[in-house]
């Protein structure tokens, strides 16, 4: 049944058996089983990678399955990581699958990557871009690297030596991370369904080669295409890398540093709180509470509030005149944005709160 189930790899010129061996030998380790994740793991299960890793703390929602095409509609609710697991078993069982539910973080990164040869960055926001790019140069992981924005998408391979011995990674392409409201998600900025599934295959055919050792690598190089008109450019990355006193050059630093705050310049004055806390305060005279998210995005809140886009908030934020605010978006990452910018550009004097968790959390308080 194996040698059915590569035949055409055993036939294919320069790839044959040996380039099997060699993706049967490899860990692979997914970080992300959404948009990009799905094709990722889909494609290099089909392909026999030998043992294939997958991160993610989220679970499947209505709102994934235009792009997140391993879901369906019997996943809803359910972790993305274990349903991803349970169907990739389904469609190679010759390979070791292992999962765990949870957020990467600076205490847990080391330990989730160092066993594996390859590591997919197929995250959608910049700590753990960051966070992933230290920890592979750190312990000399290889890193590919994917990334979408509406119609375009963009695919590196990072700490990869070059013929010179010349490495790059993630902090020579994007030696800072984007201001708030420069870089939003698809929840605000949007995605064609079909974007992801083009990058994350791409991705996939990246670490096929790398593995196997056929072709040639974006090892150094940033591929960009946009889908809308075809264009599609490969750029070198910039050799020289950022002053390194700027990130953590030990793996000590790198537990210490917080890439949250690093990402978003949260500032102390910026207050994360729960559910119960909200309750307690949104209906105070001097508290105003912001819906960021769209208006199409379910549930609607049924308490007093303001409903400001997040794309629309520097054209609205005089509307905000009360000495508390407080920020609530889908899941927590959004007003955290919010919460920044208007931090930042209106009064730094106020009490500016963002609900850690979001609608979501505070629909499960109060149920």
């Amino acid at each position: 049944m194996r040698n059915q189930r590569y035949s055409r790899h055993y036939t294919l010129p320069g790839f044959g058996e040996l380039g099997q061996q060699k993706l049967q030998a490899a860990r692979v380790l997914v970080v992300g089983a959404g948009g990009l994740g799905c094709p990722v793991l889909q494609y290099l299960g089909a392909a026999g990678v030998g043992a294939l890793g997958i991160i993610d703390h989220d679970h499947v929602d209505l709102s994934n399955l235009h792009r997140q095409v391993l879901y369906d509609m019997t996943d809803i609710g359910q972790s993305k990581a274990e349903v991803a697991a349970r169907k990739l078993r389904q469609q190679n069982p010759d390979i070791e699958i292992h999962y765990q539910v949870e957020k990467v973080h600076p205490d847990n990164v080391a330990v989730l990557i160092n066993t594996y040869d390859l590591i997919m960055d197929c995250t959608d926001n910049f700590a753990s871009r960051y966070l992933l790019c230290d920890a592979c140069r750190l312990l000399d992981k290889p890193l590919i690297f994917a990334a979408i924005y509406q119609y375009e998408g963009q695919v590196a391979v990072f700490n990869v030596a070059d013929d010179k011995g010349i490495k790059t990674d993630y902090r020579h392409l994007f030696p800072t991370p984007p201001a708030p409201l420069e870089a939003p998600d698809c929840t605000v900025a949007g995605v064609l369904g079909v974007l992801p599934g083009m990058i994350g295959t791409l991705q996939a055919a990246e670490a096929i080669k790398l593995l196997s050792g056929i072709g040639t690598v974006l090892r150094n190089k940033l591929m960009i295409i946009n889908m809308l008109d075809n264009s599609n450019y490969i750029f070198d990355i910039p050799k020289k890398a950022p002053a390194a006193a700027l990130y953590p050059q030990t793996l000590a630093e790198l537990r210490a540093f917080n890439y949250k705050q690093y990402c978003t310049s949260e500032s102390t004055v910026i207050h994360a709180i729960d559910a119960a806390e909200l309750m307690k305060i949104c209906y105070s005279d001097d508290v105003v509470l912001v819906d960021v998210r769209e208006q199409h995005e379910l549930p609607r809140l049924s308490i007093p509030h303001l409903s400001i886009p997040l794309a629309t908030l520097p054209a609205q934020i005089e509307k905000i005149d009360r000495t508390r605010v407080i920020f609530i978006c889908q899941s927590g990452k959004r007003s955290l944005t919010a919460a920044q910018y208007f931090y930042e550009g209106v009064d730094a004097r106020r009490q500016i709160f963002h609900l850690d968790g979001g609608i979501i959390a505070l629909e499960n308080y109060l149920k």
